[in-house]
C-alpha cells in the first residue's frame, strides 16, 4: 500500500471541486484511521461511461479455466429460472462468485439486479453502498461514471421504497456531486439538512462544499456542528483548518492541526501537518 499523503489530502479540500468519491485508508498505527478525504479521480458530466457488457467480457477473459467453467454453470441456473425468487438466488450467487474472484464491480452488478428482483430495500442498499465505494477508489473515469450511475439507481429505489432511509438520502447526494451534477447533489444535502441538522456526513459534504465554492462561514459553521457532536472527528478538524487558513487566521488553523497531530498519534501524519503548516 502506498503511504498516504495527508497534507495532500488536506489541500485537496480547498482545490478539489469534486472531491466527494473519498478514499478512507487505515494509517499504519494501530486501529486509527485517518478519516480526511483522499481525492481520488472523479467522474465528470462529460465521461462516457463504461458497459457492463465490456467489463464482464474483460473479466471472463483474464479468469482462470475453473472460474469460467463455474460461472458458465451458475449462468446456466440463472437462464433456466422462471420464478423470480430462485432467480434472486441465482444472481446472488453469481454475484459471490465473481466477489470470491475478486471482480467486486461484476459482484455488484449481479447483486443490484437480486435487490431489483426481491424489491428489497436492504439488499438494493448493499448493493448501492458496494458500487458507491467502487466509485471512491476507482482510478478510471469511465468505470467511476459507471460505478456512480449503478449506485445512483440503487439508492433511488432504496429511498423509494423508505424515503426515511438517511444513509441512503446522503448516499445519494454525494453520488450527485461526485458524477458532477454538484448543486442537485448540494440542495438534496440542504433540505436533508434542514430535517436532521445535526447528521455528520451531510454537514461533513456541505462543509466541504463551502470551502470549493469560497462559502467559508458557512463551511465553518458546518464543521462546527460535527465537532459539537465529535470532538475528534479528523475530517471535520482538516476540513476547519483549511477554513482558518483560508480565512487568514492562521495561528487558528495551527492550533487546529496541532490538537489533530496529538490525537492521531503517528509519525507520518504529524510530518505532513509540520510541512503543511510551514507553507502557510
Amino acid at each position: 500500500m502506498r503511504p498516504i499523503h495527508y497534507i495532500t489530502i488536506l489541500s485537496a479540500i480547498a482545490l478539489t471541486v469534486l472531491l466527494y468519491f473519498v478514499n478512507t485508508k487505515p494509517i499504519k498505527n494501530g486501529d486509527k484511521k485517518a478519516a480526511a478525504p483522499q481525492a481520488v479521480t472523479t467522474a465528470t458530466p462529460h465521461s462516457v461511461p463504461a458497459s457492463f457488457d465490456t467489463v464482464l467480457t474483460a473479466a471472463k477473459v483474464a479468469l482462470p479455466m475453473h472460474a469460467k467453467e463455474e460461472i458458465a454453470v451458475a449462468e446456466q441456473n440463472v437462464a433456466k429460472q422462471q420464478d423470480s425468487t430462485q432467480m434472486v438466488g441465482g444472481m446472488e450467487q453469481l454475484a459471490k462468485i465473481w466477489q470470491e474472484h475478486k471482480h467486486f464491480p461484476i459482484a455488484a452488478h449481479y447483486y443490484l439486479l437480486a435487490g431489483k428482483l426481491a424489491n428489497s430495500e436492504k439488499k438494493l442498499n448493499f448493493a448501492a453502498q458496494l458500487f458507491l465505494d467502487l466509485a471512491r477508489r476507482s482510478q478510471s473515469e469511465s468505470m467511476q461514471a459507471w460505478e456512480g450511475q449503478m449506485a445512483i439507481e440503487g439508492f433511488t429505489r432504496v429511498i423509494a421504497l423508505n424515503p426515511e432511509n438517511d444513509t441512503a438520502t446522503v448516499n445519494l447526494a454525494e453520488c450527485y456531486i461526485g458524477m458532477g451534477e454538484t448543486m442537485k447533489g448540494v440542495m438534496m444535502l440542504r433540505d436533508f439538512s434542514q430535517k436532521r441538522p445535526d447528521n455528520i456526513p451531510a454537514n461533513l459534504i456541505l462543509g466541504q462544499q463551502g470551502i470549493v465554492s469560497g462559502q467559508l462561514d458557512k463551511a465553518e459553521e458546518r464543521f462546527h456542528k460535527v465537532l459539537a457532536s465529535d470532538k475528534n472527528n479528523m475530517e471535520a478538524m482538516l476540513g476547519l483548518a483549511e477554513v482558518y487558513k483560508s480565512k487568514g487566521e492562521k495561528s487558528k488553523a495551527i492550533e487546529i492541526l496541532e490538537r489533530a497531530k496529538a490525537i492521531m498519534d503517528n509519525p507520518d501524519f504529524s510530518k505532513d501537518i509540520d510541512n503543511y503548516i510551514k507553507t502557510f
